[in-house]
């Protein structure tokens, strides 16, 4: 197995931490005696010498030793090796190499893929491997490798024929799937072939585990060839396929301690292989939003937990990715928080949490749980701070008034959540009957303690948001009294200086305090807020202009100046050439947000520099939209140069940050709050219109 490892120069050879010299210590791991020494080994292998993906000089080195290692009977968990050559090659032959020191060129990658399809016969007799796990990994090594497809298509029909492990007959029709995509249209006969065997074992007399795996690959490579009733067919076999291995369920977990590892531990499928069918075949049906909507609430109505609980996550990545529009799939995640505290009632908690206003449709669902149970208001972990229980800031977070009373009770009890402050901003006004509370709550914060940043900044956000001009004697007392080196304190600051700045000329005995921050790193917040407060332009153009060029410590500085010059209007016409300079160079915000400002301060759009920074901003740096829109907005009928862009947000499907096959982060409120502004802007264009009858 391991013959000539020692007359390779494994220390002059790199992986991603530095010189390969412990290489071959973890390739005897691998055929070690000892299970828990070659998982170690394994594990180490994809962290240093496949890292993150990533193809070095000592992975060239290590793929004839891996082969040797594969076809040895001896050695036990031959499948894990099996996998870790079809992740080296399938990273390489994909294109994504890595970079790292000494090992990720093109050169190395071109080297790992020839030494992989010149040993790629290994795989052939692999594939008739006496040990199950090992033949499940072969017919991805098969495709990618051996370079005679009508070789390793024969070869997987005749597999085909003759496996009668379930497991593996996924892999191979998984094998199938991604022998069509790679030889579509150059080997066009073999790939087509290819499509008519998946198309026959999409059929009977084929289980339906096989066959939904079967549907999942046509999707993706010959969605010409899936039936026309696709989703009822789907929807049919998953319940077949959960009627077949009910008898041999394990139970749904207990709730058990409440620990993150527990929490996470129920939050992942349990049912993996289920999972991984559904994720290909929404993947491949990709832009078919009803479709994959039907699908969803068929999912979603199965007798079957495990089911249900795939179609709760597979739900929340819909809904990321797309505006569906409707409502039928988060009413039925709603109904599955009357499932038992488990896999299922946690992960429809977490989707609902997630999806911010679009979790109303279940909100009658979550205000009956934080009701009837009110020991989930309130989660306390093993450590940290204790947290707002997961269906009550659902409720909050979906803009429901019925959470307002609940949160009440929550304020008015021994333990108050420090994240509580975060979600009553999207209860808008209804959460006006908090202000009291919130603003006693504020009051006691320490102004030396350890915690005072997180007890203080989500009470002050709430207080913000509800304009509750009554708790300037509180917020000055935190402007006032906290102690320099206080951790954290300019962020405590800065959203003191907002707070102020929203309660405008009711917070008039801050001015002073304001006018001392416009020396300090918070100056552009303390600008915004005095002429809040006061309208004296004067006082703070002066210190904006600064910001435009001098961000200070602040990187976003000059930015947020560009902002408060905007809404400061035409009395920040001095800040103009700095503003139009701004616009012409920069980074993406910077430029953004100087020609906001320019189209404020003038009400000109300025065709020559203004409309071509902002239409370029909207089309190649998609963070940027709600900037834009909300400038458009604030314009009025002077906005109508860029309300194109606005309507032809309101009909794309796709959300704005989204990309194809996937999504940016998680921000659907962000999304929603980019489409709100862009109604309210063209709302008013269609008022205007009206007035000018």
């Amino acid at each position: 197995m391991f013959r000539g490892i020692d007359e390779v120069d494994w220390a002059s050879l790199r992986h991603a931490y530095g010189s390969a010299e412990d290489v071959p210590g973890l390739l005897r791991g691998l055929a070690s005696a000892d299970p828990a020494e070659r998982e170690t080994a394994l594990d180490r292998m994809y962290g240093a010498v496949h890292h993150q993906g990533g193809v070095y000089d000592s992975t060239l080195a290590c793929v004839p030793f891996l082969l040797s290692l594969a076809v040895r009977e001896e050695v036990r968990d031959r499948a894990g090796v099996v996998e870790l050559l079809v992740s080296i090659g399938g990273s390489v032959g994909d294109g994504s190499e890595g970079d790292g020191d000494g090992g990720g060129s093109d050169d190395v990658a071109a080297r790992v893929r020839a030494v992989l399809r010149a040993g790629a016969d290994v795989f052939v007799r692999l594939a008739g491997d006496a040990d199950a796990g090992v033949r499940r990994a072969a017919p991805g090594a098969l495709v990618r490798f051996l370079d005679r497809p009508a070789g390793v298509l024969a070869l997987l029909r005749e597999r085909i024929t003759v496996e009668r492990d379930d497991r593996v007959l996924l892999a191979l029709a998984e094998g199938l799937g991604l022998f069509a995509r790679r030889h579509l249209p150059a080997a066009g006969a073999h790939a087509a072939e290819a499509v008519d065997l998946l198309a026959v074992l999409s059929g009977p007399p084929y289980g339906p585990e096989l066959r939904l795996a079967a549907l999942g690959q046509l999707a993706q490579c010959a969605p010409q060839s899936l039936p026309a009733d696709l989703v009822p067919t789907v929807v049919r076999l998953l319940r077949d396929r959960s009627g077949q291995r009910a008898c041999g369920r394990h139970a749904q977990d207990s709730p058990g301690v409440d620990t993150l590892a527990g929490r996470l531990r129920r939050l992942r499928p349990s049912d993996e292989e289920g999972a991984r069918l559904l994720r290909t075949l929404h993947s491949a049906l990709d832009d078919r939003v009803s479709d994959r909507v039907a699908l969803l609430c068929g999912q979603l109505t199965s007798p079957d937990a495990l089911d249900r609980c795939n179609a709760v996550w597979m739900a929340a990545g819909l809904l990321r990715e797309w505006r569906t529009g409707g409502a039928e799939p988060v009413v039925l995640i709603g109904a599955q928080l009357g499932a038992e505290e488990g896999r299922l009632h946690d992960a429809a908690v977490a989707v609902l949490a997630e999806l911010f206003e679009l979790a109303r449709p279940a909100a009658d669902h979550l205000h009956a749980l934080v009701t009837c149970r009110p020991e989930l208001r309130v989660r306390h972990g093993e450590r940290g701070a204790p947290t707002l229980g997961g269906p009550l800031k659902a409720l909050a977070r979906a803009g429901d008034a019925r959470a307002t009373p609940v949160l009440a009770e929550v304020l008015a009890g021994p333990v108050v959540p420090h994240d509580l402050g975060l979600v009553t901003p999207h209860l808008g006004r209804a959460a006006a009957p908090l202000a009291p509370a919130l603003r006693r709550h504020l009051a006691r914060v320490p102004l030396d303690g350890s915690d005072t940043h997180e007890r203080a900044v989500p009470l002050l956000s709430s207080l913000t948001a509800l304009g509750d001009a009554e708790s300037v004697p509180s917020v000055l007392r935190l402007l006032r009294g906290m102690p320099d080196g206080l951790r954290l304190r300019d962020a405590v600051t800065g959203a003191a200086v907002r707070a102020l700045a929203a309660f405008g000329s009711a917070a008039r005995e801050a001015t002073p305090d304001l006018r001392g921050l416009l020396e300090t790193d918070c100056a552009v917040s303390a600008a915004d807020a005095l002429w809040s407060v006061t309208g004296e332009a004067d006082a703070v153009v002066p210190v904006l202009l600064r910001k435009l060029t001098d961000g200070g410590r602040g990187r976003y500085q000059p930015a947020a100046a560009a902002d408060v010059l905007g809404r400061l209007g035409p009395a920040a016409r001095t800040a103009l050439p700095a503003l139009r300079r701004m616009a012409g160079s920069g980074e993406v915000s910077e430029r953004t947000a100087a020609a906001c400002a320019v189209w404020r301060i003038t009400g000109e759009p300025e065709q020559e520099q203004v409309l071509p920074v902002l239409r370029s901003a909207w089309a190649e740096h998609p963070r940027t939209r709600t900037a834009i829109a909300g400038c458009v907005a604030a314009l009025g009928p002077t906005g109508a140069p860029l309300h194109d862009l606005l309507r032809a947000e309101l009909t794309s499907p796709r959300r704005h940050r989204a990309t194809a096959g996937g999504y940016v982060g998680h921000d659907i409120h962000e999304d929603e709050e980019l489409l709100r502004v862009c109604r309210e802007a063209l709302g008013r264009e269609a008022l205007g219109r009206e007035g000018g009858r």
